[in-house]
């Protein structure tokens, strides 16, 4: 009985382990998207976050996070499923937010060094189109503090 027994939780662990693997979950084609903020025509010595709104709203069905923040020079490459692979292609809001980065608490806080003014994808004036096939290099993005 107890090899019977053996036999029984052996073929359920092999259909739990089998179950387990399966398909990789579903990912949108992304292109890459490169590019550079200056604040006031600087670079900003440290780094600003960015992230793009889908200007029809978050696809329901498959939704996707494009976001990165730029190195203290300003430049940057944004990223969806790994670093630097880029965004689905369709038509974005850019929110750039600018923050202090506290090392004690490995995150960032306090103000937005923007004033809020590039936070907002209802608000900020900042678009781009990301097309099928080829790399958006959006150039030098120019943001003001006033």
């Amino acid at each position: 009985m107890s090899r019977s027994i053996f036999s029984v939780l052996m073929l359920a662990l092999s259909i739990c382990v089998a179950g387990c693997g399966g398909e990789e979950p579903f990912r949108k084609q992304t292109y890459p998207v490169v590019g550079k903020v200056t604040v006031d025509g600087k670079p900003p010595g440290s780094a600003i976050q960015i992230e793009c709104h889908p200007v029809g709203g978050m696809d329901a069905q498959h939704p996707t996070v494009s976001q990165t923040e730029s190195d203290p020079d300003g430049n940057f490459k944004i990223s969806t499923y790994a670093a630097g692979d880029g965004v689905p292609a369709g038509d974005y809001t850019l929110t750039f937010t600018w923050l202090e980065f506290n090392i004690m608490s490995r995150s960032y806080g306090g103000p937005d060094k923007l004033n809020g003014k590039y936070s907002d994808p209802k608000t900020s004036e900042i678009k781009i189109t990301v097309k099928e096939g080829s790399e958006t290099n959006l150039n030098t993005i120019e943001l003001k503090t006033k």
